[in-house]
């Protein structure tokens, strides 16, 4: 299993959009660092929710349910998405801030490549986020 976190902007799509819908394609991603990534995700990977724009915090957890495919929204048929299911809230939500401030997690692309919208988790720090969510 591998581990990812996802970007959204809460007034377009948030945690509770996901939550009330249970399932949803993760489209509209016009990245191509960031469509690699979501071709990389297989059914099984967990991901952080991660509000961006005004809260920039990791809500929830989530799991792809379908592998990456076509995304209809795309004409020019370059780009793909993946559909994920809610999991569990975060009982914590984790900040960027928080996630600054934490030494051991100074090479997240989180931080790195603040405009990136979807990027891997390695494990360390996907254990060590959790814990620092509550989760």
């Amino acid at each position: 299993m591998a581990y990812w976190l996802m970007k959204t902007e809460p007034g377009t799509w948030s945690w509770e959009d996901q939550v009330r819908d249970g399932t949803a394609e993760w489209d509209g991603v016009r990245n191509y660092q960031a469509s690699n990534n979501m071709k990389a995700m297989r059914v099984g990977d967990r991901v952080f929710f991660y509000h961006s724009v005004n809260e920039k915090r990791i809500v929830g957890i989530a799991e792809v349910v379908r592998e990456y495919y076509p995304d209809p929204s795309d004409a020019s048929g370059r780009f793909g998405m993946v559909d994920v299911k809610a999991l569990v809230p975060m009982k914590k939500p984790v900040s960027l801030a928080d996630i600054k401030a934490e030494p051991k997690l100074q090479d997240l692309a989180l931080i790195r490549q603040s405009r990136l919208s979807v990027m891997p988790i390695d494990d360390e720090a996907w254990a060590l986020i959790c814990r620092m969510g509550e989760t």
